[in-house]
C-alpha cells in the first residue's frame, strides 16, 4: 500500500520521537539529547541517543539509526505500512482508505500480499495435518512425542501427496500466478504448475514478529532432499532469520541456545527451554550473529555431537566472537542431538549439561588435540606448539594469560613453559602477532593508506552534513565554496542535495529526508549515520573552529581531486587545477 509523502510526514510529525521511544526505552536527558540503553544490541553503558531537534535516534555502539517510523519497524518487526498505521492510530491521524481489486491489491503492496499468502498456506498445511490425508504427518509428529499444544504453537502442518493442492487453494482465494510464483510456494514450468512442497511435514518459519515468512518441509519416506526450505523471497532471507526467535526473544533466560534444526528447537521449547533457536538449513552467518546480539551477549551452541556438528560449532565460534558474543559449547554425548538427549535423560540432566557447557576456546583446543597422538612425545610437542599459536589469537595480554593458565591446567602442562613458548612464537615473523605491514608488504601498506584516506574523506563529508543540520547558520559560511555536488559518495550526494534544498526552502528536516530511504535498510542506516557524525567531545571552541575549517577544506579538496580524475577534456582539467590552487588560500571560520 502506498501513501502520499505529505501523509507520511504528517504521521511522523505528530509522533514526537522522544515520546515514542520512551514507551520502549528508559531515556535520560543529557544536554540537548536523550540517552538510554540501545534496544537493538546488549550494552551496559548508554550509547543510544535520541535527538528532539533532529527527530531521529542513533546508537553510537551498533549504528542503528532512523526516525520514529523506522524505530517502530525495527523494534516491532513491522513493515512500513504496519508501522505507519500504528503511529497514525497513536496520533489520531486517519489514513486514506482505498478500495482495491485483487489485481490492484497485489500491485499496491507486494510484501503484505506475500505475507497474506504465507499465512493462508500455513493455515492450509495445519488443516491438512488434521485430516485423514495428513495421518502420516500427524503420526510422525506423535512419534517425536510432540503434544497437540506444541503442534499448534509452532503451526506444524502437512503438504499432501498430490502435486497442486495448495496452488489450486490459493488460486481460489483470488491470487494470480505472478505473485504465487514470487511466493516460492509453487513452481511454474512449461510442463505445468505444481506445489513446491508435497508429502512433507511442514514447519512454518516466522520472523521475530511471528509473521510467517517461509517454510521448511521434511519429506516422509525416502525422498530427496530430506529437508527443503522456501527459496529466498521479498519477505524471506535465510541469513536474516532464526527459527524459534519469535518465542526465544521473550525468554527470561540469560542466554540463547543455538541448535541445528527445527525439531531440536521444538523439542527444547516443549521441554521448557524456550530460549532455543536454529539457523534455517544453512551455517550460522554474520547476519545471524548480529541478530542474536540484539537479544543476548551469551550463546550456548547445542549442535549435534557428530563430525558435522563439531565443524559447524568451529565455524560459528569466531563469527559470534566477532560481534561480541560469549560462546560455550554443550556436550551432548553419548546422544546425537538435544531432542534425543532430553528424551533419554530428561530436562534436569539437560540443564545440568547446559550449565557445564564448555568454554568455546577450550572446546577448540579439545578438537585440536584430537589431531595428535598424545602418547607420542613428538606428537604431543606439536600439539603444545599448535595450542600456543592459537593462544596468540588473544590480543589483550591479561586475557591471553588467563587462557594460558586454563590450557596449562586442563592439559597438565607447566604454566611458565607454555607462557614462554607463546611469547616466543608471538615475536616470530609470520605468526598471528606479526605486524600487518610485515605480512602484507609494500602493496599492503599502500592499500591500507588508501583505505585510511578514503575513510577520512567519507568521515569529513559525514561531519560536515551533521554540522550543517545542527547549526544551519553554517550554510552562510560555506556559500560558494561547498555544495551538494562536492559530496562525491553517491548516497552522500543524494542526501546532501536534500539537505541543501531543505535549507533553501527554510525547512531543513533530517527526519523527513530519511523517509526517502526507508525502503532500503542499508541506505537508511547509512543516511542516519550521516546526520550523527561526532568529533571528540573534548574539543574547545578554538579547536572546533579549526576542525570546521579543515573539514570544509577536505571535502572540497576531495571533490576537486575526484573531478580531476574524471575530467572530460583539457579545458575542464585546467579549470579544476585553478580551483585547486585557489583552495590553498581558503580561509573559513565558524565565527
Amino acid at each position: 500500500m502506498y501513501y502520499p509523502e505529505e501523509i507520511i510526514e504528517e504521521v511522523r510529525e505528530k509522533n514526537d520521537i522522544v515520546d515514542v521511544i520512551s514507551g520502549y526505552v528508559k531515556l535520560q536527558k543529557k544536554g540537548s539529547n536523550y540517552f538510554g540503553l540501545c534496544p537493538f544490541h546488549n550494552e551496559k553503558s548508554p550509547s543510544f541517543s535520541v535527538s528532539p531537534q533532529k527527530q531521529m535516534y542513533y546508537c553510537f555502539g551498533c549504528g542503528a539509526g532512523g526516525n520514529a517510523i523506522t524505530f517502530v519497524m525495527e523494534y516491532e518487526s513491522f513493515t512500513f505500512p504496519e508501522a505507519l498505521k500504528y503511529l497514525a492510530d497513536r496520533a489520531g491521524v486517519k489514513l486514506p482508505e482505498v478500495e482495491y481489486s485483487r489485481e490492484e491489491r497485489v500491485q499496491a503492496d507486494k510484501r503484505s500480499v506475500l505475507l497474506e499468502i504465507n499465512k493462508l498456506a500455513a493455515n492450509y498445511f495445519y488443516y491438512q495435518l488434521h485430516q485423514p490425508q495428513g495421518r502420516n504427518g500427524y503420526e510422525y509428529f506423535k512419534k517425536r512425542r510432540l503434544t497437540e499444544d506444541t503442534i499448534r504453537r509452532f503451526g506444524l502442518g502437512y503438504s499432501n501427496k498430490t502435486s497442486s493442492d495448495l496452488y489450486q487453494y490459493l488460486k481460489s482465494k483470488g491470487y494470480q500466478d505472478p505473485i504465487l510464483k514470487e511466493s516460492g510456494l509453487v513452481t511454474m514450468e512449461e510442463r505445468g504448475t505444481y506445489d513446491k512442497f508435497w508429502n512433507r511435514v511442514m514447519f512454518p518459519i516466522m520472523d521475530a514478529g511471528s509473521r510467517v515468512v517461509g517454510f521448511g518441509g521434511r519429506v516422509l519416506g525416502d525422498g530427496e532432499p530430506k529437508y527443503l526450505n522456501s527459496p529466498e523471497t521479498l519477505v524471506f532471507d535465510k541469513s536474516r532469520n532464526l527459527y524459534g526467535l519469535n518465542y526465544a526473544r521473550t525468554s527470561r533466560e540469560k542466554c540463547l541456545l543455538v541448535c541445528e534444526g527445527y525439531m531440536d528447537v521444538i523439542a527444547m521449547h516443549q521441554a521448557g527451554f524456550t530460549n532455543a533457536v536454529a539457523s534455517l538449513g544453512t551455517a550460522l552467518t554474520e547476519r545471524h550473529a548480529v541478530l542474536l546480539k540484539r537479544y543476548t551477549d551469551q550463546v550456548v551452541l547445542t549442535y549435534d555431537s557428530d563430525g558435522a556438528g563439531i565443524k559447524a560449532a568451529l565455524r560459528a565460534i569466531p563469527i559470534l566472537k566477532e560481534v561480541g558474543i560469549s560462546t560455550r559449547v554443550l556436550d551432548l554425548k553419548p546422544y546425537k542431538d538435544p531432542d534425543e538427549f532430553i528424551k533419554n535423560r530428561g530436562t534436569d540432566a539437560f540443564r545440568e549439561r547446559m550449565e557445564k557447557a564448555r568454554n568455546s576456546f577450550l572446546f577448540e583446543i579439545d578438537v585440536l588435540k584430537q589431531n595428535y597422538q598424545m602418547e607420542d612425545p613428538e606428537q604431543k610437542t606439536r600439539f603444545i606448539q599448535a595450542a600456543a599459536r592459537k593462544l596468540l589469537e588473544f590480543d589483550e595480554a591479561m586475557e591471553r594469560d588467563n587462557y594460558i593458565q586454563a590450557v596449562a591446567r586442563e592439559y597438565m602442562l607447566p604454566y611458565e613453559d607454555l607462557r614462554r613458548l607463546v611469547n616466543r612464537l608471538g615475536n616470530m615473523p609470520g605468526t598471528v602477532k606479526s605486524v600487518p605491514d610485515r605480512q602484507q608488504g609494500t602493496r599492503g601498506r599502500e592499500a591500507g593508506k588508501k583505505k585510511e584516506k578514503d575513510d577520512g574523506n567519507r568521515r569529513a563529508q559525514r561531519l560536515l552534513l551533521t554540522w550543517l543540520i545542527e547549526r544551519p547558520g553554517l550554510f552562510e559560511k560555506i556559500e560558494n565554496i561547498v555544495g551538494p555536488k562536492d559530496f562525491v559518495e553517491p548516497l552522500y550526494g543524494q542526501a546532501a542535495k536534500m539537505v541543501f534544498e531543505g535549507y533553501e526552502k527554510g525547512k531543513l528536516n533530517p527526519a523527513e529526508i530519511l523517509n526517502h530511504f526507508i525502503n532500503d535498510e542499508e541506505q537508511y542506516k547509512e543516511v542516519a549515520k550521516l546526520f550523527h557524525a561526532q568529533l571528540e567531545e573534548s574539543l574547545n571552541n578554538e579547536e572546533q573552529k579549526k576542525a570546521f575549517s579543515e573539514i570544509v577544506y577536505r571535502v572540497k579538496k576531495n571533490s576537486l581531486d575526484h573531478a580531476s580524475r574524471n575530467a572530460a577534456d583539457l579545458d575542464e582539467l585546467q579549470h579544476i587545477i585553478r580551483e585547486q590552487a585557489s583552495l590553498k588560500k581558503l580561509s573559513i571560520t565558524i565565527d
